[in-house]
């Protein structure tokens, strides 16, 4: 396991092993902060995201991607149709 990124939110952390996940890439979140009981560690010790060595670089691939909107219904995308009305 290697740590491809550090979070001073665990949520953002979550959040991003939730994308990576989504992507078939196991990744954990590694904190420091007394099982939950002291939040305020993630200061000194920020949240950590880990993945398996092979994965990094396209792990840090996906989440440094821009985003991109689902195609709609038809291959349109959302941002293309003209409003409805």
């Amino acid at each position: 396991m290697v740590i491809i990124r550090e979070y001073v939110s665990e949520m953002e952390a979550l959040v991003a092993r939730s994308v990576l996940e989504a992507h078939q890439i196991p990744a954990v979140v590694l904190r420091d902060d007394a099982g939950g009981m002291l939040p305020a560690m993630h200061m000194l010790f920020p949240a950590r995201l880990a993945v398996r060595a092979y994965d990094a670089t396209q792990a840090l691939y996906i989440l440094d991607a821009p985003f991109e909107p689902d195609d709609a219904i038809g291959g349109e995308r959302y941002f293309d149709r003209p409003p409805e009305g």
